[in-house]
């Protein structure tokens, strides 16, 4: 199982594997592995719960086998209770769902923990982090998408900034371990003040990959203090 920290003195950094070169995938795996980057960030998306197809199974699977860091695996797709054991089978070691597909949420965090993975819940732009209350500690991540999700290379929402606050607030009054992840968007330019307002993990897709230096820009996400 992945280990999650109750406190997060630089942040996480999971590189977006969707913005991989699919050509030279098992290069950008090496690339990740050898970087000082912490997981692996895997997009599942389906066609239906956002506008986009990604990849499924197989390729979470080549990834697992020669990934040397955690698989993050975040499911944009409908009924996720359907796929959590396969996801799991294919090497995930955190699942997040998003709150939106879910109909019977605690039940799907449940069956997340009971097959040996972290659990994580994203919102949507537009979800309110209040809807969380009554799940939130027993989540281990709570992914934020500072975009709308279905595609890469998307501007980031600058009102992500108040509701990290919102959601900070929230964990700590139910003192919840639960990190918050900033998903879309995430560069040198915004990391430092997510970071300072209570954020822990960051994927990172196109700022990363499309870098002329990626260890260096993954380094520039790293190198950040509360």
């Amino acid at each position: 199982m992945i280990n999650i920290p109750f406190i997060v003195d630089n942040p996480i950094v999971a590189p977006s594997m969707l913005s991989a070169d699919f050509g030279y995938l098992q290069q950008d795996i090496a690339f990740v592995n050898q970087s000082e980057a912490d997981w692996f960030h895997i997009d599942i998306m389906d066609g239906v719960f956002v506008p986009n197809l990604s990849f499924g199974l197989p390729v979470c699977e080549a990834i697992k086998r020669h990934a040397q860091k955690p698989l993050d695996v975040h499911l944009m797709i409908v009924q996720p209770e359907r796929y959590l054991e396969a996801f799991q089978k294919a090497g995930a070691d955190l699942i997040t769902v998003h709150l939106e597909a879910c109909t019977h949420l605690h039940r799907t965090i449940q069956q997340i923990k009971d097959l040996g993975c972290r659990a994580g819940v994203a919102l949507n732009p537009h979800t309110n982090v209040g809807l969380l209350e009554d799940v939130i500690a027993d989540l281990d991540l709570v992914c934020l998408m500072s975009v709308n999700p279905g595609f890469g290379g998307q501007k980031y929402i600058t009102q992500t900034m108040e509701k990290v606050k919102r959601l900070k607030e929230l964990i700590l009054e139910n003192d919840s371990k639960a990190l918050i992840e900033i998903d879309g968007g995430v560069n040198d330019q915004n990391a430092a003040s997510l970071f300072k307002l209570g954020a822990d993990v960051f994927v990172a897709g196109n700022y990363v990959f499309q870098h002329p230096d990626r260890h260096h820009a993954v380094h520039l996400l790293k190198d950040l203090k509360r």
